[in-house]
């Protein structure tokens, strides 16, 4: 019988720590939201994958944009995933403090800012060139004769002073691809843009000019398309809120595929004459059908299936080009997106 009693007691000593520290490591850490904090910041800060931010907010129903947390909101940070703490009324809010001062601790909490997040713009994303918009000129010929060019070779082309060029200015180069149409309406929205590199006028005649080829993405030949430069440096694009609501579709994919997932670069049908804007983040959703037979009436519609989101990188008139930033599933030409999900 003593024997039992010591074995047991020895459990207990061995034991009763284990659970105290696994309970210890199960309270949550409370993070307090301060301004400048994203869910792409809180995500890669706490958990160190700045692409879990869709299961937050698809799991927290208070937030219902990323854009729209607010200093003085809480967030319970967890080994492996974060928590929106509830908006507690006054009476909850004191009746917590007193257990608190009773159980004789506090919460720790986190004072630092996360970072904001922002997307490299790097010029080889492509996009749809508009039926209204044409070519500023193209590559006539190379020096040799050859038939591709690259980097530092040179070129010559069409574009000359009575076009109102000037020695130095810097073109894209690209190929115009297939002509993309609305996978709903069958509008034709433009043709699909593959950037080939950079140009740099250096010798500029009456209707002609030599340049040299000063960035190449791939073979450059006669007949490709050049459109004037805006920048050579890779640019960077911030998170911003959309101005107004905007809905629209996913019309095609910079490399022809249909199954679509993070990391790839699509083209929309929505540009800056929707209020479409650099920076605009929009979810990727999918009606869900409703079975008729057994609603009887009740229900309309069911919510729609959240398949990931993407960032607007660069804006046209009716169209833009968009990094798709996360997908929860498979996403295909044709896919809604939107800026708030129902």
């Amino acid at each position: 019988m003593k024997y039992k009693m010591i074995v047991v007691l020895l459990l207990a000593a061995f034991i009763a720590p284990s659970l105290a520290r696994a309970a210890e490591q199960e309270e949550p850490t409370i993070y307090v939201i301060k301004k400048g904090d994203t869910l792409w910041g809180l995500s890669e800060r706490f958990l160190k994958d700045p692409q879990y931010w869709p299961a937050m907010w698809a799991s927290n129903s208070q937030i219902t944009n990323p854009h729209l947390i607010y200093p003085g909101q809480k967030v319970r940070v967890f080994p492996d995933h974060l928590e929106f703490v509830p908006k507690e009324s006054k009476g909850q809010m004191a009746s917590a403090a007193q257990k608190a001062a009773v159980a004789g601790k506090t919460p720790d909490v986190f004072h630092e800012v996360a970072e904001e997040k922002t997307f490299t713009v790097r010029g080889s994303e492509g996009f749809l060139m508009e039926t209204d918009i044409k070519p500023f000129g193209s590559v006539i010929g190379i020096n040799h004769d050859r038939i591709v060019a690259g980097e530092d070779d040179i070129v010559f082309t069409d574009i000359g002073a009575i076009h109102g060029a000037k020695g130095g200015e810097k073109f894209t180069v690209f190929r115009k691809d297939v002509s993309v149409s609305h996978p709903l309406t069958n509008e034709i929205m433009g043709s699909k843009v593959v950037p080939l590199g950079t140009l740099q006028l250096t010798d500029v005649e009456q209707k002609a000019s030599r340049a040299i080829i000063t960035k190449s993405y791939k073979e450059i030949s006669p007949g490709c398309y050049l459109m004037p430069q805006r920048s050579e440096k890779r640019r960077e694009v911030v998170l911003k809120m959309p101005t107004r609501e905007l809905k629209g579709y996913i019309i095609e994919t910079n490399s022809g595929t249909n199954i679509i997932a993070a990391g790839d670069v699509v083209y929309i049908d929505l540009g800056s004459s929707q209020g479409a804007e650099p920076g605009n983040m929009l979810y990727i959703v999918r009606d869900v059908t409703l079975d008729q037979r057994y609603v009887e009436g009740r229900v309309d519609r069911l919510p729609q299936e959240l398949l990931g989101a993407l960032v607007i990188l660069e804006t046209g008139k009716k169209t833009a080009t968009a990094l798709v930033v996360k997908s929860i599933d498979a996403i295909y030409k044709g896919d809604k997106i939107v800026s708030r999900t129902k």
